[in-house]
């Protein structure tokens, strides 16, 4: 992949992972309840679960879903109701003193690899990068949009579970914990708009 290609992905890709989305929104919430440590599965998996989904994508995944029409439906049902569930975690997460009973625990790194499968905003980059960056589908440019997505998630995990850790330092009571948590899962509910009512925006 050359320079004049290899430039703009970068930015798209950054641009497209630094923003507002569920991974990033449930990194945060995870940073300010856990901490960074125990983020590192949930980390890592939104960090290589979704270059795999864009792999997949790139490698014709997607027409299994032209084959099955009715397939796009499910998806976004299962979406709208695993999306709906976090939320419903994240807003009763208890505080992490109060975990000691493992009530309250952060998501796995298979947990956070699949979600990338019912999370709208990573189709959307994943077909959108592909379309852009590897039109032809051929492998090697495939995994070069997959690899930039690897670095770059690097970047935006860390970002974002780092300010969820630094918002957790403000939050000294439980009362304003909960709040947090409850404003993160109405947020995250906000990121179906889209899906649910897609010409409202």
């Amino acid at each position: 992949m050359n320079i004049d290609v290899f430039a703009p992905l970068l930015a798209f890709a950054l641009v497209t992972v630094l923003t507002p989305g569920p991974n990033n929104l449930m990194l945060m919430a995870s940073g300010a309840n856990f901490g960074i440590r125990r983020t590192v599965p949930h980390m890592l998996g939104v960090g290589l679960g979704f270059p795999a989904m864009v792999v997949l994508v790139g490698l014709g995944v997607m027409q299994l879903f032209d084959l099955w029409p009715a397939s796009y439906g499910v998806l976004k049902v299962l979406s709208v109701g695993y999306l709906l569930w976090l939320a419903w975690r994240i807003a009763n997460a208890a505080p992490p003193q109060d975990n000691a009973t493992g009530a309250g625990v952060p998501l796995t790194f298979v947990q956070s690899a699949a979600f990338q499968w019912v999370n709208p905003k990573a189709w959307s980059m994943a077909l959108s990068a592909i379309t852009l960056y590897a039109a032809g589908r051929d492998l090697g440019a495939v995994l070069s949009v997959a690899a930039v997505y690897v670095g770059v998630s690097v970047i935006s995990t860390t970002t974002w579970v780092a300010m969820g850790r630094g918002v957790s330092r403000l939050l000294h009571d439980t009362a304003h914990l909960r709040l947090f948590n409850r404003v993160m899962a109405a947020l995250l509910v906000a990121t179906l708009i889209p899906v649910v009512l897609p010409g409202l925006i």
